[in-house]
């Protein structure tokens, strides 16, 4: 998908502030969390990008105020308790308010069984990918409620509702994030705020080709979906911009494939004739 033009021409979030996590992107290369975090500025939201690495996030910044958008940077560990409540802070103090959480931040973790598995890189891989998404919500759900309500999106994958990939980090990582937005949209409903997950399928972004791939293995990849087509960070940025809008005021506890109809077929289909 061209991004360029994606999502423009609505104010369905007009004067409301969010924070995307994992914001940032390789060079000018469009990733979930910066194609989320544009989408989200390109309908009235103000952002504020969170990143380990500062360059990343301020070129999404400048993206984004290139099209006469407004965001801020913070430069962050989303495992740390303290980073997590200073980038509520810095959102809350400079625009008074929060209303969308978009928790993004990922990584693949170690490689290997329960027999081989690192226990330090499963560590590791769990505060990343889990233990970062409830630090976020664990200081973002009071100003929300704060102010009314607002709106939590959590970044799984395909892998956290089906497995069956050779580590055992990811898909169990992943899959805690799934029920953790189950519970915390059981938890909070009543507070009027709404948490919902996406699976993004085997999107082609900057974190995917920047460890090397060939177009064999790229057209592997497309061919294993019900469409047979390629998917990117915008895929990922649309189905969050929904979520985050009134759009989906009566969507809760939903988890949302973004995958080309991967978990809808059983195994890798032939070409259609």
């Amino acid at each position: 998908m061209d991004g360029e033009n994606y999502g423009r021409g609505r104010d369905r979030l007009k004067d409301r502030v969010a924070i995307v996590t994992g914001a940032g992107s390789r060079a000018d290369g469009v990733g979930n969390g910066r194609a989320a975090a544009i989408l989200l500025a390109r309908n009235g939201a103000r952002v504020v990008l969170v990143d380990t690495n500062t360059e990343w996030a301020e070129r999404t910044r400048a993206m984004i105020e290139g099209e006469g958008g407004e965001a801020i940077v913070a430069t962050a560990d989303v495992t740390s308790p303290e980073d997590c409540a200073r980038i509520v802070a810095t959102g809350v103090g400079h625009w008074g308010r929060l209303d969308i959480l978009v928790n993004n931040v990922g990584i693949g973790g170690p490689q290997g069984t329960a027999v081989e598995v690192d226990l330090e890189g499963w560590n590791k891989g769990m505060a990343v990918n889990v233990t970062s998404m409830m630090l976020m919500a664990k200081y973002s759900i009071p100003e929300m409620i704060r102010t009314g309500g607002g709106s939590i999106v959590n970044i799984s994958s395909v892998a956290g509702i089906r497995g069956g990939i050779a580590n055992l980090l990811y898909p169990t990582s992943k899959g805690a994030v799934v029920n953790m937005t189950r519970a915390m949209a059981y938890h909070h409903g009543r507070d009027n705020i709404r948490v919902n997950c996406i699976c993004p399928g085997m999107v082609y972004t900057p974190m995917v080709y920047a460890a090397g791939m060939s177009e064999e293995m790229r057209e592997s990849r497309r061919m294993r979906s019900a469409l047979q087509t390629e998917g990117s960070g915008w895929d990922v940025a649309g189905g969050v911009l929904y979520l985050a809008s009134d759009d989906a005021r009566w969507v809760t506890g939903v988890v949302l494939p973004i995958d080309a109809g991967a978990t809808a077929i059983s195994s890798t289909p032939s070409p259609v004739k």
